[in-house]
């Protein structure tokens, strides 16, 4: 049924693009390849086709966070978010005691917490609010490295009905082919192949 190949050194730099791989094939990939592991699937992707390319392995850029005074203060209303904040469990404890025990660093709020160094804290408690309240009233936008997630949202946007279940199957046969992983209609033949 699939036609994916199988991630291996030699392989096309651009069949490898054209296929969908879950993050724990590349991590496997990258450790049996002396690749470093870190980053995000987006940022794997582009370490591996590198190597497929040329044979080299491409380093992480360095990070530039230290560790300052202020990652170790007490986190105060009026204290400021700083350069290269960090989601750290102090900060965790921080915005539940004052949002709830629901609270959850969700993707909107991080981005949101990283491009507002120097606005305060109860500014980050008003903005998590304002992005909880619009979640409610808009269709999330998901970023371009959870495919799964846009998939299976796309697919029940068209089946309303349908099973998870089938869902899983559309998606596992999409991603077996060669292309895009977006939601398509002609992708419910996986069902009849059943």
């Amino acid at each position: 049924m699939s036609d994916r190949p199988e991630l291996k050194k030699g392989l096309d730099s651009n069949i490898f693009r054209s296929y969908y791989y879950l993050k724990e094939e590349l991590l496997g990939f990258c450790r049996e390849n002396g690749l470093p592991v870190s980053g995000s699937k987006i940022q794997l992707t582009e370490r591996i086709a590198h190597f497929l390319d040329t044979g080299e392995v491409l380093l992480p850029a360095a990070g530039s966070r230290k560790r300052s005074a202020a990652d170790s203060a007490p986190i105060t209303m009026d204290g400021k978010i700083g350069e290269n904040f960090v989601c750290s469990e102090v900060h965790r404890a921080f915005f539940k005691e004052h949002l709830g025990k629901s609270f959850s660093f969700n993707v909107a709020f991080q981005k949101w917490l990283k491009t507002n160094c120097g606005k305060t804290y109860a500014d980050a408690i008003e903005a998590y609010r304002l992005i909880i309240e619009e979640k409610k009233h808009s269709k999330t936008c998901i970023d371009s490295q959870f495919e799964y997630n846009t998939y299976i949202r796309d697919f029940f946007a068209d089946n309303k009905g349908s099973s998870l279940g089938d869902a899983i199957k559309c998606w596992k046969f999409k991603k077996s082919l060669k292309g895009h992983n977006r939601y398509e209609p002609s992708d419910l033949t996986a069902l009849d192949k059943e």
